[in-house]
């Protein structure tokens, strides 16, 4: 989102075991957790992503990650896979390069001369003498011949770093510019902080609080600002920091640290409970439980090496957001500092999350396997609601100008349908109309255009408002979401045929002449000329190809608009059939996510963006479900490694891993909202949900293969299954799901209107 000489003897068997370790049948039980590769999409830069992401040493969810950093100081592309030096090793709270971090400060150990600088204490690095894990890492500097371990709690972290012996030893402390705070209290071999450094949603009094423990003796502790050294053991500024020389010359040297969004001493707190007297590997084993017990939620048997490990280095990235900005008092109530208000308050909080990307796969795969912790995101959303006004639609930490759309009430409506409660319904249900009647403090927070949708149905493309045929078709979907929600809850028949008739909304901004959703201007012609490859403008990060699509409740309706099953198939082909043309002209040079598409070879098929990721999903709409099954199987064979290049564009907060997520089980939320999952083709011979309630639910592929892709029959605990869609219940209430899978498509299989997904205009049945 947003803007890597073999000797001719050794070449045979070498490439025999390189084919054999990626093609047999992976054997056996491996530990999910050894199957992850937290540097999949590592290998990204302004100009092309391949997932934007950095290496997250972290616990599932954690209030805070820590990352090695190659990248200056406030740059978003804080680990590059390519960089040669480290500059520190990081506590970020970043969910994008294009969002960037707030809070951060960094570590980073120096050998020989105090040098604390960040580009000169950079050190040379190489990825043969890296360990990355979710739950550890090691890294050598070889500049400082110094080998640093860190492994994470929570709100915490230790580290492990082994000194050079006969050097002198130091660790510099970096609070970061933007406003900290340095303070060394010498009878607790402590050194308490303070980093205000942002990017925006954060109140006047925003500040991450931490706590280093010391471990050995210390000969004394500098403290710097701006790059020198000054006299005082306490220090603010715009950029401060220390510099810890340690008495003992050589070993190892371990150091706690913890941090807090409220009170120096709730960091304290933080790191007795979290820490404590734990020894370094005690904290290992308490990290590698956590994500032993998330990863093994899901076990997939069968696939190749390479695609285990995919999944689960997927999987890994859907388990870290939203992030966790709630901590534990004395009295171990759940309390949390409020990015909106300021105030230190009772109640959940999580933030890091854009709905624009998540809306569609993060949060239905948590209405599957973590609906206890869903449950705590919406009481978290009504919070923000009550000390904001508004419901978040981006925050990081509050609410962010970034993207479109009020999605937020596919969220609260998808956990509402799915059997999920909160107290705060109401509040919520209140908050989902009040964004539909304007925007709050940025333009991505309500409805930006929302009068002029309200009248006239659409918002219109010359008025000011950018995106504005996105806007429409995002709009429109929210409003179907909040009739069902109303529906649910009683509200009266005015209140749920208002959202009805405006979740029709979509139908404005159809063109009929060209078939595709075009900008309409006020006075209600379409805008001219049109291009229907021209990205932005009318639409976000994409052009009227990948938006068309975004009908996600009524594909029916969609259908009718475009003539009939035949011509919506036509379109649907016609999107991968041309090249990838595109015109950037709105943005004046090409965007990443128009290299990424350009680069994919599949026309103007865009996966590495959001929008147009479910449009694989809909043949099975109109009677051509063996299309869906070799395209699904197609994109996560072409576009998905784990590897540092391993995904085809921005990760985001794990929607592009949900997407692989869903499809490698066979099924994926074409529509959040609905309480139906729509089959897709099963990557796996066979996937074993270990559910929240106890119950298990198998998906199990029989004769399945690379070049099987089709399903020739299915059965849902035993009984012959022709729909296209698994409902959320039968998942909930266990069983198994079987497929035979073949390298030949059913033509006959699934074809009755009852067959097909859930559409509001309801199924058609044009038999191709």
């Amino acid at each position: 989102m947003y803007l890597f000489k073999n000797y001719p003897y050794r070449f045979f068997p070498l490439c025999f075991l390189l084919i054999l370790s990626t093609s047999i049948k992976a054997e056996g039980r491996q530990n999910p957790l050894d199957l992850v590769n937290p540097l999949m999409g590592t290998q990204s830069d302004f100009q092309l992503s391949n997932g934007n992401t950095y290496p997250a040493v972290a616990t599932p969810w954690g209030m805070n990650f820590w990352t090695p950093q190659t990248g200056k100081n406030g740059d978003g592309w804080a680990y590059n896979y390519t960089s040669k030096t480290i500059r520190g090793i990081k506590q970020t709270h970043q969910p994008s390069p294009w969002i960037n971090d707030y809070g951060a400060f960094s570590l980073m150990p120096v050998s020989g001369k105090m040098i604390f600088n960040e580009e000169e204490r950079a050190s040379w690095f190489s990825h043969k003498a890296e360990i990355v894990r979710p739950d550890y890492y090691s890294v050598y500097l070889a500049d400082h011949d110094v080998r640093v371990e860190l492994t994470p709690t929570e709100r915490g972290a230790q580290f492990r770093m082994k000194y050079p012996e006969g050097a002198d030893n130091y660790l510099v402390i970096d609070a970061y510019q933007g406003g900290s705070y340095i303070k060394y209290l010498p009878q607790k071999k402590q050194l308490i902080g303070y980093a205000k450094n942002n990017h925006g949603g954060v109140p006047d009094n925003f500040k991450n609080y931490f706590v280093i423990q010391l471990n050995e003796e210390v000969e004394y502790v500098k403290t710097w600002k701006n790059d020198k050294i000054t006299p005082h053991d306490e220090l603010e500024g715009d950029h401060v920091g220390a510099v810890i020389k340690f008495k003992n010359k050589g070993g190892h040297k371990r150091v706690q640290v913890a941090s807090s969004f409220i009170s120096y001493e709730q960091a304290y707190l933080n790191l007795e409970r979290e820490i404590g007297e734990d020894t370094f590997e005690q904290t290992r084993q308490k990290a590698q439980n956590k994500w032993e017990k998330e990863l093994g939620r899901i076990q997939v048997e069968g696939g190749t090496l390479e695609e285990q490990k995919t999944f689960y280095s997927t999987l890994y990235r859907l388990l870290l957001f939203p992030r966790k900005f709630y901590e534990l008092n004395e009295q171990q109530e759940v309390v949390h500092y409020s990015p909106y208000n300021g105030k230190v308050l009772p109640g959940y909080m999580f933030t890091d999350n854009g709905f624009w990307d998540t809306f569609r796969a993060v949060f239905p795969f948590f209405t599957i396997m973590y609906p206890e912790m869903d449950a705590q995101i919406m009481e978290g959303l009504a919070n923000a609601y009550k000390e904001s006004g508004w419901l978040p639609e981006w925050a990081s930490p509050g609410h962010r100008n970034c993207m479109i759309g009020s999605n937020s009430a596919s969220l609260i409506t998808d956990a509402y349908v799915k059997g999920i409660r909160v107290d705060a319904i109401e509040t919520l249900f209140e908050a989902v109309v009040k964004n539909t009647t304007g925007h709050g403090p940025v333009k991505s927070v309500g409805r930006y255009g929302a009068d002029y949708y309200n009248e006239l149905g659409y918002v219109p493309y010359d008025v000011g408002v950018k995106e504005n045929t996105a806007r429409t078709l995002e709009y429109a979907y929210a409003d179907y979401c909040i009739s069902v929600l109303a529906d649910s809850l009683g509200k009266s028949k005015k209140v749920k045929q208002l959202f009805q008739s405006r979740a029709q909304h979509y139908r404005y901004v159809f063109d009929p002449e060209t078939k595709w959703m075009r900008g309409r201007n006020k006075d209600g012609n379409f805008q001219s000329p049109f291009n229907p490859l021209k990205w932005g403008d009318a639409f976000t990060e994409g052009n009227s190809l990948h938006y068309t699509w975004s009908v996600f409740h009524d594909i029916n309706g969609l259908i009718d608009l475009m003539g009939g099953e035949k011509a919506f198939i036509k379109k649907l082909d016609e999107v991968f059939d041309m090249p990838p043309h595109y015109d950037a002209s709105y943005y004046g040079f090409p965007i990443h996510e128009i290299r990424e598409m350009q680069i994919a070879d599949m026309g103007n098929y865009a996966h590495g963006n959001q929008p147009i990721q479910h449009m694989l999903y809909l043949y099975n709409y109109a009677s051509k479900p063996w299309e869906t099954q070799q395209k699904v199987r197609q994109v996560m064979k072409k576009l998905y490694q784990p590897t540092p290049d391993g995904y085809c564009g921005d990760e985001d907060n794990g929607q592009t891993s949900a997407w692989y997520v869903f499809s490698a089980m066979g099924f994926y939320p074409v529509c959040p909202g609905t309480t139906q999952y729509v089959v897709g083709s099963p990557l796996f011979d066979k996937v074993t949900l270990y559910l929240e309630n106890g119950n298990t639910f198998e998906i199990e592929a029989k004769n399945n293969a690379e070049n099987h892709p089709f399903i020739q029959q299915a059965r849902l605990n035993g009984k012959t299954y022709e729909h296209h869609f698994i409902e959320h219940a039968d998942i909930q209430n266990g069983g198994k799901l079987e497929f035979l899978m073949s390298d030949q498509p059913n033509y006959q299989r699934g074809l009755k209107p009852e067959d097909k997904p859930f559409s509001v205009s309801g199924p058609k049945n044009e038999h191709l």
